[in-house]
């Protein structure tokens, strides 16, 4: 029993370093396909989608507090796949750590639902888990930035708004995404049937991003029909899968310069593009947020019916088959 015991409690800090080790991968992974879009604002290399802010607030909701020394781990492994490790990389490593986590004990102090099936788990993982938390990695990076001498005063604001966007894109895009994914699984036997109508949605958003970011015309509107569709008919991984898909695409197009991000300065594409996928990504999860709810309150009040149905079922007197009351008359009399 006493070996039974200490195998298990190994087992348990080798479990809990394995996935340490694999939130660092998945930050690392994520990082890097980050930087593959890169814009320069004001001699600042800015990530206008940043994936990781996502996997980490996600993984601290799905796992627990104790992986955060794997993102840690992955924002060292993106630093130095840039460059030495100097202070300044440890402190934006430390800035990205710690805005994630920030965010995960302020949703925590809210009291927020990784399932995202209310409204106010919706506005607080957009208010709190983005908007906010996200103000202290691009706070971090921006301020060391200015104090090491890679940016001037007058850059500060314009690179913090960009870094503050781009990380609170990547938890509004890739969160959801995750958390919705862990509901979706195990698969259905009826799996297959249930995601034709999610891939036709992933595939026509495609589509159709992709038709309006390479024309001249301003027509982004064009893809909301499709998000609200996947909002009001899909669950949330399958809403949320859409959104990643115009996010990565209409970030494509801002960094080649393509359609309606053709001749406009960079700060003109950053403003155009974070408020087509900030708003894209707030209805959508929004409106999954409000058909979950509302699907919980039918529920409800259907399972109510059932139990009032079966209490008065039981409170019925029983029916006696045969007489009738004039039948009783009769034999009385006799």
């Amino acid at each position: 029993m006493a070996y039974v015991v200490r195998f298990v409690g190994l087992r348990r800090p080798a479990a809990t370093g394995g996935t340490i080790l694999a939130v660092a991968l998945a930050y690392a992974v994520t990082g890097k396909l980050g930087l593959l879009a890169q814009v320069v604002v004001e001699g600042a290399r800015i990530t206008p989608l940043w994936p990781p802010t996502g996997v980490a607030l996600a993984a601290l909701l799905l796992l627990g507090v104790r992986i955060w020394p794997g993102i840690a781990l992955g924002a060292l492994l993106v630093m130095a796949s840039l460059g030495p490790l100097t202070w300044a990389a440890l402190a934006i490593a430390a800035g990205n750590t710690a805005g994630p986590l920030c965010s995960y004990l302020l949703l925590r102090r809210i009291g927020v639902r990784v399932e995202l099936d209310r409204l106010r788990d919706g506005l607080a993982l957009v208010f709190g888990g983005a908007f906010a938390g996200m103000l202290i990695s691009s706070g971090v990076g921006s301020v060391t930035l200015l104090v090491t001498g890679g940016l001037a005063a007058d850059e500060f604001w314009s690179v913090w708004s960009a870094w503050w966007t781009g990380d609170a894109m990547g938890v509004l895009v890739v969160a959801p995404l995750l958390l919705g994914a862990r509901a979706a699984l195990p698969l259905r036997e009826a799996a297959l049937r249930e995601w034709i109508e999610p891939a036709v949605l992933v595939a026509a958003t495609a589509t159709v991003t992709t038709a309006v970011t390479h024309s001249p015309l301003h027509l982004l509107f064009l893809v909301f029909p499709l998000l609200i569709w996947a909002a009001l008919r899909t669950r949330l991984v399958d809403a949320a899968a859409c959104v990643l898909v115009l996010s990565v695409l209409t970030v494509v197009a801002t960094t080649h310069h393509l359609g309606p991000f053709a001749n406009r300065s960079i700060v003109e594409n950053m403003v155009v593009l974070q408020g087509l996928n900030g708003a894209a990504a707030l209805t959508t999860l929004l409106l999954v947020a409000v058909v979950a709810e509302r699907d919980t309150t039918f529920r409800k009040i259907e399972e109510a019916c059932t139990v009032l149905t079966e209490v008065v079922a039981g409170l019925a007197p029983p029916r006696s088959f045969g007489r009738t009351p004039a039948h009783h008359d009769e034999m009385d009399r006799e």
